[in-house]
């Protein structure tokens, strides 16, 4: 081991001296409390460390110890239910030893060391296997089935196979290599700043399907997708990542709080594990991994929080699971690589961020993606990341929301003047993209109806045109409009009010299925072609929009999936008798 001695502290980095031997990126020990830290730059035999625990009392002449190993997290049994601060410590097991607050120094295996788990072999002596092949699973929670893979370099033949009840360090099988014999526990290690390696990645043609109207009919993102979420303050980012948590069509769940305030990070966690899997019926938490790094916690473990977090949902999706991973937000992260630059005396970039902020904000997020993992099953696993942008004064003009943006696919615009209005998601549907609408259109035209992709655009070119019309409206009032023009209007209203806007604690409009966005389209778009060729005919504008019909499609969205169809066309019905109304003869 590589042994130094600190020259100078200045915040969170530590200068040591005497660490010719250490290499970038090796995890070291500072000072007889044994911080843990991190080399970042290395000068003849200096060595820059950023230390991911407070350095208040450290001085010049401390040892510094080298571990010789890159920042690693372990993989294995025990990760889900489980809260981990920045590097992977375990947060309710440091709670055990050391109180409520955080102790300097504590050292706590990431995954327990005594707990035992139940290993049930899927492969018998003889066979052959390559790096990634299943040996056989684990049931870690009543969710999750935890399949334990062949790491990463061991190719051969398992020469003994074991089966009942070991913890993550004793071993369960021996596979006779080139190499000799390898043995292979149910834990693994992988250092958190390489992304793990899988067979190909496969092109975005699948939604991730997220229950939320705005999200699935306007702006989808792809499994295995990347979207931002750049968002003022009160503008909902917080609430659209904890209901895409739960309702995502993910096996697996991922949250970094990364530099969030306490208290919302303190919601989630006394949040999930209430909250009720819709899927299984079980609690959230039996699927999902917390990774908390509040604002006042250290600046340098923010930033390693978002790798630590990236590099066990990799692992979930080498086992053929579908992830949904939630960086709340990367603006914190950005602002811990700001400081940490600015400690190094780099060159500052933009408004002060390191020139290398966009190739870090690229490595993350092309992490994410829908990929055959590696083993002989070729099984498919997909990684999707969502990143909330946080900018200052909502102004995503600046550094981090650009570099982001031309990053990601998917760009969901939250706006203040939509949450101010209480429109919630505030997702600005002028303002927001998604790039994987043309891969997946096949996919919403076969799987959920032909005319999805014709009906999606006809609503947004409402949208668009009362955009327009707004700007008449502003200038000469709405009495100006031409009868067309008002009715096109009234349809852009009732898309907003009864379409856009979801309600996230109503207990049936939370979710909505793709079927019922599809019927909910329908409605609306046949009130405006139907109103509209009435007005062809001669009837009364006023008549058309005063339809009691209007309140009935606009509570669509509140109907239970089991009654859809029923109420779909009691209303269809009852829209057709509402227009012959208006013209004062059934027979129209």
């Amino acid at each position: 081991m590589s042994k130094g001695t600190i020259k100078k502290v200045a915040g969170p980095l530590v200068i040591a001296e005497g660490m010719r031997d250490s290499n970038m990126f090796d995890v070291v020990r500072v000072s007889n409390q044994r911080l843990i830290g991190e080399i970042i730059e290395m000068h003849g035999d200096e060595a820059s460390v950023q230390v991911y625990e407070e350095t208040s009392g450290l001085g010049p002449g401390e040892p510094v110890e080298s571990m010789n190993a890159p920042l690693s997290v372990e993989l294995g049994p025990g990760l889900i239910t489980s809260i981990y601060d920045g590097i992977q410590r375990p947060l309710d097991e440091i709670m055990k030893v050391s109180g409520t607050n955080l102790k300097r120094g504590v050292e706590v295996p990431s995954l327990k060391r005594d707990k035992k788990w139940n290993f049930v072999p899927t492969v018998k002596v003889g066979d052959e296997v390559q790096n990634g092949d299943i040996i056989g699973t684990v049931q870690e929670t009543i969710v999750v089935n935890h399949k334990i893979m062949v790491p990463y370099g061991i190719n051969g033949k398992v020469k003994e196979i074991k089966a009942g009840e070991f913890t993550v360090e004793e071993i369960v099988a021996v596979i006779e290599t080139a190499d000799g014999d390898k043995e292979v526990g149910m834990m693994q290690t992988w250092p958190v700043r390489k992304g793990r390696p899988y067979l190909k990645k496969l092109p975005p043609e699948m939604p991730l399907v997220t229950g939320q109207r705005v999200v699935d009919t306007f702006f989808p993102i792809a499994k295995g997708g990347v979207a931002a979420v750049p968002g003022p303050f009160g503008s909902g980012k917080t609430v659209i990542q904890h209901q895409l948590a739960k309702w995502a069509e993910a096996d697996i769940v991922v949250y970094i709080g990364c530099g969030e305030r306490g208290n919302e990070m303190t919601d989630v966690l006394n949040e999930f594990p209430e909250l009720k899997d819709p899927k299984t019926g079980q609690s959230l938490m039996e699927r999902t991994v917390l990774i908390a790094n509040t604002s006042d916690m250290p600046v340098a473990a923010r930033e390693a929080s978002i790798y630590t977090g990236i590099t066990i949902a990799e692992y979930f999706r080498d086992m053929g699971y579908s992830v949904a991973l939630m960086a709340d937000s990367t603006s914190r992260w950005a602002e811990a690589l700001r400081e940490m630059s600015g400690r190094l005396e780099e060159m500052p970039g933009e408004e002060g961020y390191p020139a290398y902020l966009g190739s870090r904000l690229a490595q993350f997020y092309e992490r994410a993606g829908h990929v055959v993992s590696l083993g002989s099953d070729h099984r498919e696993g997909a990684l999707s990341v969502i990143g909330a942008v946080s900018p200052p004064g909502g102004d995503i003009s600046e550094p981090v929301s650009q570099a982001t943006l031309r990053i990601v696919k998917v760009f969901w615009g939250l706006d203040s003047a939509l949450a101010y209005k209480r429109h919630f998601p505030a997702i600005n549907w002028l303002t927001s993209y998604s790039l994987y609408l043309d891969n997946m259109a096949d996919w919403f035209n076969e799987k959920v109806a032909p005319d999805w992709m014709e009906d999606r655009q006809k609503m947004m070119s409402l949208l668009q045109d009362e955009a327009e019309l707004e700007e008449i409206v502003k200038m000469v009032g709405m009495d100006a409009l031409s009868a067309g023009d008002r009715l096109k209007m009234e349809a852009a209203r009732s898309i907003r009010e009864d379409f856009l806007h979801q309600n996230s604690f109503h207990e049936v409009d939370t979710y909505s299925s793709l079927q019922k966005q599809y019927l909910l389209m329908k409605l609306v778009i046949a009130f405006y072609e139907q109103s509209k060729e009435a007005l062809d005919k001669g009837a009364n504008i006023q008549g058309l929009i005063k339809m009691d019909v209007r309140e009935k499609i606009g509570r669509f969205k509140y109907v239970t999936e089991d009654k859809l169809d029923k109420e779909y066309k009691a209303t269809m019905d009852e829209l057709a008798a509402d227009i012959a109304n208006v013209f004062g003869k059934e027979d129209f």
